[in-house]
């Protein structure tokens, strides 16, 4: 189960996910920062970092999306998996597209009238962080997007044909 796009080698849904992730944690902190301060600034940042967090979620569902689709075998544990990995990031990202909605008419405003821009991405990033454990689980236990080597596809090999499992060893 490889990853069906790659750079040099590379998984590139892997590469892309962290963006946004780091976008949704910085929406959240800095719309905490704006709820306790009430300063404009924190307010504008956290919804740049919301908006530039759902346009690279887009961009990471895309690539997670053709290795889910094309790289994982149908009825697999691991199609499972990454189904609930998916779900958790779609709910997610709708969160975010939610609260981009509610708060982006707001941008030029002197003092920014803010709708659920604490909660919406409090939850948005609770789901992210189980939808990157279901990603985890992925590469940890069904190895997607891992490489072995021959010498490594071989003991895999011999082991199954052996009777050995994960539960087993």
């Amino acid at each position: 189960m490889y990853s069906k796009v790659k750079i040099m080698g590379h998984p590139v849904h892997p590469m892309l996910v962290n963006f946004p992730i780091a976008f949704y944690v910085s929406t959240l902190i800095a719309f905490i920062i704006y709820s306790i301060f009430g300063d404009p600034f924190w307010f504008w940042v956290g919804l740049a970092a919301n908006f530039a967090g759902v346009a690279m979620a887009f961009v990471a569902a895309t690539f997670g999306f053709i290795d889910w689709t094309f790289g994982i075998p149908y009825g697999s544990a691991a199609k499972d998996t990454g189904a609930k990995h998916m779900l958790l990031n779609i709910v997610s990202l709708l969160l975010f597209i939610t609260c981009l909605i509610l708060n982006a008419g707001q941008w030029n405003a002197i003092l920014p009238v803010a709708r659920g821009i604490v909660i919406l991405p409090l939850f948005g990033v609770i789901l992210t962080i189980g939808a990157g454990y279901f990603g985890w689980t992925l590469v940890q236990n069904h190895h997607v997007g891992v490489e072995f080597s021959p010498d490594e596809e071989r003991c895999i090999s011999e082991s199954r044909s052996a009777g050995f499992t994960r539960d087993t060893v």
